[in-house]
This record gives C-alpha cells, structure tokens and sequence, in this order.
C-alpha cells in the first residue's frame, strides 16, 4: 500500500504532532481537568492511525507495528499494575496513595493518579491501535 496524495501526507506529517502533544496533555491533566489516560489514549491511538492510513505500509511494517503495539499496551498493563503493587509494598495496602499530594489545582498534586494516567493512557492508545491493524490485517485473509 502506497498511501495517500502528497498533500495528504503533507497535511499529516504537520498535524501528527500536535495531535500527539495534545493526547499527552490530556493524560497528564487528566487529574485537573476532564479527560485522563483513556481519553488521551484515544487521541493518541489516533495520531497514530492517521499516520498508518496517510502513508500505507506493506506486509513486514504491518507485523513490525503488530508487535510493537502489543508490547506498548503490555508495558501499559504492567505500569498500572507495578503502581499498585509499590502502593502495596510500600504503604501496606494495595493502591495506595504513596506519593505527596502536594498543592491543589497544580500538575504535581494527585499523588499517583497521574502515573494511573500515564499507564491507562499506554495501554488505551496501543489497544485501540492494535485493533486497527487487526481489522487492517482482514485484508489478507480475505484475498486467499
């Protein structure tokens, strides 16, 4: 698969960035404001396939992207699950806050609910982006 016009690719290498930037901005706010780690993993995830769909790719970059996104949304899995166990470890109870509250209505003042953020927001964007290329990869079986 080739991709799309020039101008597609063009419009998509400038707005990829920020679409990115803002899924980031929406997982680490995700404590201040509305939206988190699966919101922002939406928009990532579609960054993501909008970058798959504007340029195309062949059979090898397809399995490449396939298994990197299924390490990506286990990497998610862990980290939320490794928080939960350093609160357990660490404070005696499972999920725990461990971290200093700090000041309310600043980025640093929710303890550990932004690294929940961060892990969902992992494990949402390689999700749904894995499911794209599996819908993707139907192609393949149904040419044979």
């Amino acid at each position: 698969m080739k991709g799309m016009s020039e101008i597609v690719k063009g419009i998509t290498n400038i707005v990829i960035g920020f679409i990115f930037i803002y899924g980031l901005y929406i997982i680490v706010h995700g404590h201040l404001t509305p939206g988190g780690g699966f919101a922002g993993g939406v928009i990532i995830a579609g960054a993501l396939i909008l970058r798959y769909l504007a340029f195309g790719s062949k059979p090898k970059q397809e399995k490449k992207a396939t298994v990197s996104a299924s390490i990506f949304e286990s990497l998610g899995g862990l980290l939320f699950i490794g928080i939960a166990l350093l609160g357990l470890v660490l404070a005696g109870t499972f999920f725990v806050n461990f971290l200093p509250k700090g000041t309310p209505l600043y980025l640093a003042s929710a303890g550990i609910i932004p690294l929940c953020n961060i892990a969902i927001g992992i494990k949402v964007g390689a999700g749904l982006f894995s499911i794209f290329l599996a819908l993707g990869a139907m192609k393949y079986v149904t040419e044979d």
